[in-house]
């Protein structure tokens, strides 16, 4: 029976690579997979989806708008995998497990928590419906578990801002709580 799959962590956890990944397993045993990404995520390019070691591929663009469940009605994947998951708004993640309820494993990769450790719209959904939480783990540089996405400018921690700065390794770090707290690098 297919599901809806949360897979999670901090920044540099390598979430976006093992999407990549599941994505060529699956189409190496003959699945037709849809790899999507949410509009906002526009780093890499419109329709790109790019992890920092360097794998990459096209994905479908998913518009804020978009209903979900009725673009997947006229498509023909047998599963789908959606990078940064986390922008994706309520309705599109009920929109998805009801996808996964009645058609195609649904296999969501993102952030738990925004740079002052709240929770995006799209990953809190997810943990109150997914079938199943996987945590991407990632280490502190003091060595303890990354969970806090700590947003960086000039080479210091900010704690104020919008919630969306789309950005990678020059903009954020994982920290663990402490050291975020404490503001070490």
């Amino acid at each position: 029976m297919p599901k809806l799959y949360f897979k999670y962590g901090a920044m540099g956890s390598s979430k976006t690579a093992q999407a990549l990944m599941t994505k060529f397993n699956y189409e190496e045993t003959g699945y037709r997979v849809g790899l999507m990404k949410p509009a906002v995520d526009d780093r890499d390019g419109v329709n790109i989806i790019k992890s920092r070691i360097g794998l990459q591929d096209v994905g479908i663009i998913i518009p804020h708008s978009m209903n979900l469940y009725e673009w997947f009605q006229t498509q023909d994947f047998d599963v789908l995998i959606i990078d940064e998951a986390q922008f994706l708004s309520t309705e599109q993640i009920e929109q998805l497990k009801q996808i996964s309820f009645e058609f195609v494993p649904v296999l969501c990769f993102g952030l738990k928590t925004d740079f002052t450790t709240h929770m995006f719209e799209g990953s809190k959904r997810l943990f109150e419906i997914a079938d199943s939480l996987t945590e991407i783990k990632s280490i502190c540089k003091c060595g303890r578990k990354a969970e806090v996405n700590a947003r960086l400018n000039n080479g210091k921690i900010v704690k104020q801002g919008e919630q969306i700065f789309m950005g990678g390794s020059e903009s954020y770090i994982g920290l663990c709580y402490d050291c975020w707290k404490k503001e070490k690098l």
